[in-house]
């Protein structure tokens, strides 16, 4: 039941969600993303797993996760008062230019989990998780709000996650089950949807997602 409710949620977002589309420009956003390069990348292709790929992440969910981290609702240490000077506008125009880049897939690793010693079966197990949840414990399948091919959902907020750093997902959904994330409804959405991933779940799930194209 807590599966369907969440997987509803997020189709009610998608139809009827009730801000406009964020109306940045890429190309006035380039010379602004300038501070943002020795982490995320010029083209938004970071280098380092920990910092996420912003290329192709959504524009609607970038202009809202960076109003987050201006007003405080998000915490990010490495950001700390590098928005402060930034205008509204131009967290619109950073997250435009970096929607508009090409994502470079970082590829499913071979690995391991509890349990599983065989790495295309570990694969197997975080394309379950992402495909069908865990209907004994009341997880949602990721594809209802970020697609079966992980390219999000712009108009409603979902970012895509195809491609992205397993460790910086992990991480994040770790963050989510804590309920150290914060930063809108999205947010509380997740933090339901993570807070019955086991462990397992969240390496298998995040090794898959890196893989998605």
């Amino acid at each position: 039941m807590k599966k369907s409710f969440l997987s509803i949620i997020c189709l009610l977002a998608a139809f009827s969600a009730n801000q406009a589309l964020a109306a940045g420009d890429a190309a006035a956003g380039e010379s602004k993303v300038a501070m943002c390069s020795a982490c995320h990348g010029s083209d938004g292709n970071s280098m380092v797993s920990s910092f996420p790929k912003l290329a192709g992440l959504g524009e609607k969910y970038m202009t809202a996760q960076l109003r987050h981290v201006k007003s405080g609702t998000r915490v990010i240490v490495e950001m700390t008062g590098m928005l402060d000077a930034s205008s509204d506008q131009d967290l619109q125009d950073m997250a435009a230019y970096y929607d508009s880049q090409t994502r470079q897939i970082s590829g499913a690793q071979e690995i391991t989990l509890v349990g599983i010693s065989n790495p295309d079966e570990a694969l197997d197990y975080g394309e379950n998780v992402y495909r069908g949840g865990n209907m004994k414990t009341g997880v949602a399948s990721c594809t209802g709000c970020h697609s079966p091919a992980g390219n999000g959902n712009n108009p409603a907020g979902y970012p895509a996650l195809g491609g992205q750093h397993a460790d910086y997902i992990e991480k994040q959904l770790l963050a989510y089950r804590r309920g150290e994330r914060a930063g809108g409804a999205n947010a509380k959405i997740m933090q339901g949807v993570a807070a019955n991933l086991s462990d397992k779940e969240i390496k298998a799930v995040a090794n898959y997602i890196s893989g998605l194209n």
